[in-house]
């Protein structure tokens, strides 16, 4: 086969041979090939047949002559789906679709990732909402149907995108690459919106999107736009630009499931009539959502000020001039609002990124303190200890461990 056959497995008879064809280009289908990974361990009886896909690839030249057992895939095109069915297998289907009646599928639970959504965004005192989807494609309608209908339950008026010049593709990355070039579309409807808005997107990729037309607009995020996306796939996540609250989906859960319940089709289960809907694992928050809903212009330029520039090593003064009111009435109405001072915003923002840089770099703490704007190591790790109850060394150490 060409080095398409994999053996997990320890030297054992009658070993399934199943082909997984699952894009590798994706955070999801990585996650999801992990969960069935983990599955072939612990089971040791398959024998796994793969190559390297993008979620939009056809049939594979190799499977029209595989003499396998069964089939985990993601079935996004007709031609995978008639090429999949000539083999006469047991099959599961990860893709969200219409279109492969009488194959049992795995998927996420759109609703569940819907409300996830909605609660995340309501937590941070947002009384208008918005969805940003790709028109035409189920999964991402789904979602935006959950969304709307959750909020609208709550009281709340929903913004739903509509792109009138659709792609007519029904492929995922198809319908992204020609909302990319709609992008003055996508502007226009986002400085359309109430604001401060909350919005949902029905993928990281689509969030992006979203943050470059508010970035075009300049739209202050999170302060008047907090958006939220899907998959948590970490590298869009952290390009975004602030980087992007995500809820992450249990890509290994839906992995590992499939592959169970392809070994109880291998024994001659009746297939089940609904697909099965694993739910999503958390909502991973970060600065594309770190607000409170504030009514306030002034205190929102103050607040938008200081997240952009703390780290810079700004004083109160330097926001009082930005805003242009008195100190003594932007600390007012700062308290009011949010329930704490200029200086003290200031020095949240700065040891926020203190435990970024602790976590994701092995820089020493001096360096860290003056990319986090503070003027003394020392005055970095007293404030830390204070804030936290631990020292940045052990906040280091535990956060790895």
């Amino acid at each position: 086969m060409d080095g398409m056959g994999y053996d997990y497995s320890s030297m054992m008879a009658e070993r399934r041979k199943i082909a997984l064809l699952i894009e590798w280009s994706r955070a999801y289908g990585r996650g999801v090939l992990a969960g069935i990974a983990n599955y072939v361990k612990a089971h040791e009886t398959w024998k796994i047949y793969q190559t390297e896909r993008r979620l939009c690839d056809g049939a594979p030249g190799w499977l029209k002559n595989w003499q396998g057992d069964g089939v985990i895939a993601r079935i996004e095109n007709d031609e995978l789906l008639r090429a999949i069915r000539k083999l006469d297998v047991p099959v599961v289907d990860l893709f969200e679709h219409q279109s492969t009646e009488g194959i049992p599928g795995v998927i996420t639970d759109n609703r569940a990732i819907a409300h996830r959504a909605a609660d995340h965004l309501i937590e941070r005192g947002l009384e208008h909402f918005a969805y940003c989807g790709l028109p035409g494609i189920y999964s991402s309608e789904a979602r935006g149907a959950c969304f709307v209908e959750y909020l609208n339950r709550a009281g709340h008026e929903i913004s739903v995108y509509d792109n009138p010049r659709q792609s007519g593709s029904a492929f995922i990355s198809t319908s992204e690459d020609y909302e990319l070039r709609c992008e003055e579309t996508v502007a226009s409807w986002v400085s359309s919106l109430p604001k401060p808005v909350g919005l949902m997107a029905c993928n990281d990729l689509r969030a992006h999107q979203v943050l470059m037309a508010c970035s075009d607009q300049n739209i202050a995020v999170p302060e008047e736009l907090a958006v939220i996306g899907v998959d948590n796939d970490e590298l869009i996540c952290e390009l975004c630009h602030p980087p992007l609250t995500s809820i992450e989906q249990d890509c290994e859960g839906v992995g590992y499931q499939a592959a169970a319940l392809l070994d109880r089709l291998l024994d001659g289960e009746t297939p089940p009539v609904e697909p099965i809907r694993i739910e999503p694992l958390a909502v991973v928050p970060r600065q594309s959502t770190d607000i409170v809903a504030i009514g306030d212009a002034d205190v929102a330029a103050a607040v938008h000020f200081i997240r952009g520039h703390a780290c810079d090593g700004i004083l109160v003064s330097d926001v009082v001039q930005h805003v242009q009111v008195s100190r003594s009435t932007l600390e007012r109405r700062f308290s009011k609002l949010l329930g704490r001072s200029p200086k003290a915003e200031i020095l949240r923002v700065r040891l926020d990124r203190v435990k970024y840089l602790l976590s994701m770099t092995d820089y020493p703490l001096a360096k860290i303190a003056q990319l986090a704007g503070f003027e003394y190591m020392e005055s970095m790790c007293e404030c830390f200890k204070r804030t936290t109850g631990q020292t940045p060394g052990k906040f280091r150490s535990e956060g790895r461990s």
